[in-house]
């Protein structure tokens, strides 16, 4: 686990837990978190009411995965965002993980100190990761969230 910001720390999933008080985490990886928390295996159908996100407590467990072509939905990010501000309003922890901490779970931080905290350069998403590689240096974001972001980000 690795602070990124007061309050908020990006890792892997060798690093996840649910219901530690004071914390609030974002499960930002389909397996093991979201099929766990959900309970399937393979895929969701996308009628599903917790296709996208299960919130549970001070638990957020997103179907995120990293494609190398963007396959994202806004409501993704969007359910993130508003997630994340509640917490943090709230006073918590907030860590962010996804399978090796490197891509998805750092980009969601990068988003959220932009936008909600003021805390990097939010002009454009290129700007945030930017500032967020001087802070965590093991951020590799895959193409698939770069070209999302980048075209979505003024939407976010």
């Amino acid at each position: 686990m690795f602070q990124v910001h007061d309050r908020l720390y990006v890792g892997t999933a060798d690093e996840c837990f649910e219901n530690r008080p004071g914390w609030a985490v974002v499960h930002a990886c389909k397996s093991p978190c979201h099929q766990r928390a959900v309970g399937y295996r393979g895929s969701l159908p996308s009628s599903h009411p917790h296709y996208l996100a299960l919130e549970r407590g001070s638990d957020l467990f997103l179907n995120i995965i990293d494609p190398p072509r963007p396959l994202f939905q806004r409501a993704t990010f969007t359910t993130f965002l508003g997630f994340a501000a509640r917490q943090w309003q709230a006073g918590a922890e907030i860590f962010i993980h996804c399978n090796r901490g490197e891509s998805r779970a750092p980009s969601l931080a990068a988003l959220f100190m932009a936008r909600n905290l003021g805390a990097l350069d939010a002009s454009s998403f290129d700007a945030a990761g930017r500032g967020l590689a001087r802070i965590y240096p093991t951020y590799f974001p895959g193409a698939g969230i770069q070209d999302y972001l980048r075209q979505e980000w003024d939407r976010l």
